[in-house]
């Protein structure tokens, strides 16, 4: 099948080798070109079959001619694959958003795309270290919501290490993904250090703390949250590798803008509009848009 993947961070970069893994045509859809993608897990690099490129005018077929496009930029950067996404989507593509948050249709819905639009919830922990080498680190979990589009999204995926989940409930387990990430992101991006970083009391407290607004939000929002999603959160973090990091902190490190505004901000934003005082979480957005517009000083 004809796939193109948008953005080569460590997402991207890691979903278009999973399906070069499952035997489809690749086209990693780039700002800045580069030779070639390869996969480092375990210790091992290997190069993935797929065509990097970095104009729309140079993807092979005609107009919307892909079987599926994965989104794979940063939430904040999605108006940028709106060339790419007029190039390839046609009736029949499907249109995967791997992205952070819970607002991905909303994020396209400008573009007015006739494809189909697939949220999905994104369990990878990989890191992009130079253009074109992503290390997978841990994890390796895609869901997708139980209906036609997310099953035939799936069979993309088959035969290869992903693991492919659809979900009856999409909508709480895109919550609980949510959850985690308006904890560990913020934290380990303000504080400039590792999941290590939640081995210290007061930052547990603080993500305890943290948890309890967005619970509520999304509860309100209507996700099925039972009575252990503060444990369950933070039992995760603490089996995790300590030298992981998040996907935010990574990109403070490499002075790239931060996508606080659809985690963080989506909790705010939901807070405001159901009623649910986000006071923590409010911090840590003023927080997170002013060290976002401060580069890191290094010596």
């Amino acid at each position: 099948m004809k796939t193109a993947v948008i953005g080569a961070g460590a997402i991207g970069g890691y979903l278009a080798a999973m399906l070069a893994e499952a035997g489809h045509d690749v086209s990693l859809c780039v700002r800045m070109p580069f030779d070639e993608l390869t996969l480092e897990e375990e210790g091992k690099a290997r190069k993935v079959s797929a065509r990097i490129i970095d104009e729309p005018s140079d993807l092979p077929g005609g107009s919307g001619s892909a079987d599926l496009v994965v989104v794979a930029t940063k939430a904040q950067d999605t108006a940028s694959a709106r060339p790419w996404l007029e190039a390839l989507v046609g009736s029949q593509t499907l249109i995967l958003m791997a992205q952070n948050g819970v607002e991905h249709e909303e994020r396209v819905a400008a573009i007015q795309l006739s494809g189909t639009i697939v949220p999905s919830i994104v369990y990878i922990a990989a890191e992009r270290v130079a253009p074109g080498r992503i290390v997978h680190h841990y994890s390796s979990r895609l869901i997708l919501p139980d209906d036609v589009a997310g099953r035939q999204v799936g069979e993309f995926f088959g035969e290869t290490k992903l693991s492919v989940e659809i979900e009856p409930e999409f909508l709480t387990a895109a919550w609980r993904k949510l959850l985690s990430n308006v904890v560990a992101n913020p934290i380990t991006a303000l504080t400039l250090r590792r999941m290590e970083v939640f081995q210290d009391e007061a930052i547990r407290q603080l993500g305890m703390d943290l948890l309890a607004e967005a619970i509520a939000v999304g509860r309100a929002a209507g996700a099925k949250f039972g009575d252990g999603e503060h444990e369950r959160v933070l039992d995760q973090y603490s089996r995790a590798n300590s030298n992981s990091g998040s996907s935010m902190l990574y990109d403070r490190l490499a002075g790239r803008r931060l996508e606080h505004e659809y985690l963080t901000g989506a909790v705010v934003r939901a807070g405001k509009r159901l009623g649910i005082p986000t006071p923590l979480n409010a911090a840590i957005l003023a927080l997170l848009s002013a060290v976002d517009r401060a580069p890191i000083e290094r010596p």
